[in-house]
């Protein structure tokens, strides 16, 4: 029968395309673990000055009732945030991050069970400074309306991906000197690269420590400094 025939030579020619693919992969599996190869890590880091600051500030409100430590909290907030607005700080840049009431407890005397007292509200939010020459000014403005709290600063790029940039091309530069330098002192020579994998990375911002709220007054004197964008990379050649 023609079928049959022909089923009985496409099984031998099955059997010859398996034999050959059985045999070449783990010779080109072997080539590949024969590889000598040289990993390095390397950073790239550019320093600018920020132009932009992040701040936490919030008022803390107490009152015999939850009722009335709200009321107290909303009328200081309210009068922050307002002033931050009139202060030419765009309402997307001014972000509540957080909002707690809880109990205010006293205890008397030593073995007897802490009683209520009153309530205790705490209103924060996030904003963000575009111009950091006018942060002196913002931090007075925000104590004088009510804040009570005055959390983290920290100075910051709004758009480091162009700094981001050359960080990278540093990083490379600096993984190619090393990775040189090893290959020369070892008598080896560097083949083409296998893998370039960029590590954690980014700009590093920096934190200023916040002065007491009962110490602002006119013109605070905090400095933006510097701030660092770094990208670290780990790469990989094939050496020769």
């Amino acid at each position: 029968m023609p079928f049959a025939s022909s089923y009985k030579l496409i099984l031998p020619a099955l059997a010859l395309a398996a034999s050959f693919l059985s045999f070449e992969a783990p010779a080109a599996l072997a080539d590949d673990s024969d590889k000598r190869t040289i990993s390095l890590s390397a950073t790239g880091a550019v320093k600018t000055t920020p132009d932009k600051v992040d701040i936490t500030t919030g008022v803390t409100a107490e009152g015999q009732t939850a009722r009335d430590a709200l009321t107290k909290n909303t009328e200081a907030m309210s009068k922050v945030v307002d002033g931050l607005k009139h202060a030419g700080i765009d309402p997307k840049d001014i972000q509540t991050t957080n909002f707690s009431v809880s109990p205010v407890y006293e205890q008397k005397k030593q073995g007897q069970a802490a009683f209520i007292t009153g309530y205790r509200v705490t209103n924060q939010v996030h904003i963000t400074v575009h111009d950091t020459k006018k942060l002196g000014d913002i931090l007075d403005k925000v104590v004088s309306l009510g804040a009570n709290q005055i959390g983290s600063i920290s100075f910051g790029v709004s758009e480091p991906e162009a700094l981001k940039d050359e960080a990278r091309k540093q990083a490379m530069r600096n993984a190619i000197a090393d990775a040189k330098l090893y290959a020369e002192t070892a008598g080896v020579e560097l083949g083409p690269v296998l893998t370039i994998t960029e590590e954690d990375g980014g700009y590093v911002p920096r934190f200023a420590e916040a002065a007491a709220p009962m110490a602002m007054a006119k013109d605070v004197p905090i400095e933006a400094g510097t701030t660092t964008v770094q990208v670290r990379l780990r790469v990989t050649w094939e050496l020769r």
